[in-house]
């Protein structure tokens, strides 16, 4: 990855490189998603913006996109989530994905935050794997669901 690489907090205007990167990854446009998650990202009242984008000379090239929660689901320590992390697939496998995971730990640690909490398919073994190396592991927590009838 040749280039000026920087990595900065997630504003508004990212929408549409963070769309184009997922499309590529997902055969999919969500557009409508990114745009209402962005809009709740980036809203001056919220406390925390924690989500943050790789650039390389000037585009977008990666995003990490999570949250603090401060009490939420009845957990007293402050913690945070990563839903979202996404490289452009033609500069991958070269490290911003670890890049940008580094930076929201930094980032979580100066916040106060205690844990940080990610969901994986059970089936998605590259991004289980990758976590893993960052030393995640399973919580103690039971992820429930239900399915609407």
């Amino acid at each position: 990855m040749a280039g000026e690489r920087i990595m900065r907090v997630l504003k508004k205007g990212d929408l549409e490189g963070i769309v184009a990167i997922d499309t590529r990854i997902t055969n999919q446009n969500r557009r409508e998603y990114y745009a209402r998650k962005i809009d709740t990202i980036t809203d001056p009242e919220r406390s925390i913006n924690t989500s943050i984008v790789a650039e390389l000379d000037g585009k977008v090239v990666g995003f990490i996109m999570g949250d603090v929660y401060f009490g939420e689901f009845g957990i007293p320590e402050t913690s945070a989530t990563i839903d979202t992390l996404g490289v452009d697939p033609s500069i991958q496998n070269k490290g911003l994905a670890s890049e940008l995971l580094d930076q929201f730990m930094m980032n979580m640690k100066a916040a106060g935050v205690n844990k940080v909490y990610t969901l994986v398919n059970w089936d998605d073994f590259a991004l289980e794997k990758f976590f893993s190396r960052h030393k995640f592991v399973p919580s103690k927590r039971i992820n429930l669901e239900f399915q609407m009838p």
